[in-house]
């Protein structure tokens, strides 16, 4: 069994008791000085844990009168273990050394019998009795301390574990806020625009009603996604890259699909990276999202160019013709925007136009593939719905 998993009381009852051994086997019982500073010092090594200077000092007297040593030494090596203080260790080894070193009954011995004991061998095994102790004592202490630091050690990495694992679940989850903003919402609105019209549209009241359906239970699916990406949103991180990513090539196929009588005309490289080309196609995506919403009816025009060095991506869009529909949103588009414009090293503008429509300009500098890439960049910017850059109504 572990001597660490013996209780304390036991443990100190069996060290008074090989004490009192020790004191049987060299203390002659006539000798009543010797064997009173002998009973003292096995009485005293209970205390040694609380006072383990003073205990040493209690069972000095032992070592100086008696060769029954085992208790000064079980008291020594207590304070070695318990104190941090070098010299007082080294100061009560010395004391220690010389009470051990003077022979029996020193101040009643000869002056050649003291000077006997100068010799190598007893100075050797006396300064090695005495700092055996202080040395074990030592020695236990600094473990000690080391298994304290290991476990500190251990504590930390798993609260360093359990944060990183809380981090990789913001990201994730700041990922899935974003997708569902660029890609669901944009689709769900979509549907419910194209449900709308088709019941302003048509005559047949079946019809009508199926479309009014399709539009309420849209209306409906944007509300709760509109709450669930708030709460996506409340981790706080920044989102980092999901692929596949849009790019450029995609763009001709968001604006065919979006419901909206549009002209696109780009002119720009084919070697634009990647973090600017998905902040191109999200502008537009986004524009696009605020018209459906904002100016049903309206026509756009969509240009994408490069002039000296900068990408300019402009989405303008007449005045609605049709009243707009009331969808929910969660008011991050514009400002979502602007952030990724700001972290790519560009801006976003936006405002009416004089002829009552609504124009929307991006401006980035064309960074190539072969340059910065502006992955660490993008991943920072954040998208909610679209209806912050919205138009004003007709």
């Amino acid at each position: 069994m572990n001597a660490r998993c013996l209780p304390a009381p036991l443990i100190d009852a069996a060290l008074v008791a090989v004490s009192l051994t020790d004191i049987w086997i060299n203390v002659d019982p006539d000798y009543r000085r010797g064997m009173g500073c002998a009973l003292l010092a096995a009485s005293a090594l209970p205390l040694r844990r609380h006072l383990p200077l003073l205990t040493f000092l209690l069972t000095l007297p032992s070592a100086l009168f008696t060769d029954a040593v085992l208790a000064p030494v079980a008291a020594l090596y207590t304070l070695s273990s318990l104190s941090h203080h070098r010299a007082l260790l080294a100061l009560c080894a010395l004391v220690y050394a010389i009470s051990d070193f003077l022979p029996f009954q020193w101040w009643s011995s000869q002056r050649s019998d003291l000077l006997r004991q100068f010799t190598p061998g007893n100075v050797t095994h006396t300064l090695a009795w005495a700092t055996a102790p202080v040395f074990l004592g030592q020695l236990v202490q600094a473990r000690r301390e080391l298994s304290l630091r290991l476990a500190e050690i251990s504590e930390a990495r798993e609260h360093e574990r359990l944060l990183t694992a809380q981090s990789v679940l913001a990201k994730e989850r700041a990922q899935l806020a974003r997708e569902m903003h660029d890609v669901v919402a944009h689709q769900v609105s979509l549907i419910a625009v194209q449900a709308g019209a088709l019941q302003v549209g048509t005559r047949d009241t079946g019809i009508r009603q199926a479309a009014a359906t399709i539009r309420r239970l849209s209306v409906q699916t944007l509300d709760e996604l509109r709450q669930m990406i708030n709460v996506l949103r409340a981790s706080g991180s920044r989102p980092t890259e999901l692929t596949p990513q849009p790019s450029l090539a995609d763009l001709r196929h968001l604006v065919s699909s979006s419901g909206i009588e549009a002209e696109l005309h780009t002119d720009l490289p084919q070697d634009l990276s990647a973090a600017t080309q998905r902040a191109v196609y999200r502008t537009v995506q986004e524009a696009l999202t605020n018209i459906r919403k904002h100016a049903p009816g309206a026509t756009a025009s969509i240009r994408v160019r490069h002039v000296n060095g900068t990408v300019h991506a402009t989405v303008t869009n007449t005045p609605a013709t049709r009243p707009a529909l009331t969808l929910p949103g969660a008011h991050h588009g514009l400002a979502g925007l602007r952030q990724r414009a700001e972290l790519l090293g560009g801006t976003v503008t936006s405002g009416p136009t004089p002829g009552g429509g609504y124009e929307l300009h991006l401006k980035l500098p064309a960074d190539t593939a072969n340059g910065t890439s502006g992955h660490s960049t993008y991943a920072g910017a954040r998208q909610g719905h679209g209806d912050c850059a919205a138009p004003p109504p007709a």
